[in-house]
């Protein structure tokens, strides 16, 4: 009889929402979040960088390309 090898299933990164915002998680790590500032515009964080944009979609888009950049980014001093 052959074995069969279960692989654990991959987890990717989703986004929640929450009040004023959403974060980007992965797990129960927070990899970045959005905000709703006072005029409409949405602050966003991650991977040590951060920005403002008039439109959620592109302001999840660029949390989204920080983390994929830190990820594939070479550590410094290691």
């Amino acid at each position: 009889m052959k074995r069969t090898s279960k692989a654990k299933p991959r987890v990717s990164p989703f986004w929640e929402r929450a009040y004023k915002g959403h974060a980007y998680w992965l797990g129960k790590s927070k990899l970045g979040k959005v905000t709703l500032e006072d005029k409409g515009r949405y602050r966003w964080e991650a991977a040590g960088r951060g920005g403002m944009s008039d439109d959620l979609e592109k302001a999840k888009a660029a949390v989204e390309y920080a983390v994929l950049a830190a990820e594939r980014q070479l550590d410094l001093f290691k």
